[in-house]
C-alpha cells in the first residue's frame, strides 16, 4: 500500500497540497466505506492509519475486533504523536 497510490485512488491526486476540500471530504468518505468492507487486516490497518493521519479514523474499539490490532493502532498513534512533537520542537528554535 503506497501512499501516492492511495492519494490518487481516493483524492484524485498524489500532490496532497493540490487536493481541494471537496475532494478531501469525498475521498475520506470513500476510504471509510472501503475500510468497513475490507477483510485483509494489513490493508485495513493501512486504511485506518491514513484515516488517522487525516483526523477521520474510526474509534479503535469500532475499527478493530482484536486487542492485538487495537494495541498496534495505539502504538502507531504514539509513534505519530512523538514524530509530531519532534517536528514541533525542531520548529520552535
Amino acid at each position: 500500500m503506497e501512499l501516492d497510490d492511495q492519494l490518487r485512488r481516493y483524492f484524485g491526486s498524489d500532490d496532497f497540497a493540490a487536493i481541494t476540500p471537496a475532494a478531501m471530504e469525498a475521498g475520506i468518505e470513500k476510504m471509510l466505506v472501503d475500510f468497513g468492507l475490507e477483510k485483509d487486516l494489513a490493508r485495513r490497518f493501512g486504511l485506518w492509519s491514513l484515516l488517522h493521519m487525516l483526523g477521520s479514523a474510526p474509534d479503535l474499539d469500532v475499527a478493530f475486533k482484536h486487542a492485538e490490532d487495537r494495541d498496534a493502532a495505539r502504538n502507531f498513534m504514539d509513534m505519530m504523536a512523538k514524530a509530531h512533537d519532534g517536528i514541533d520542537a525542531g520548529s520552535a528554535g
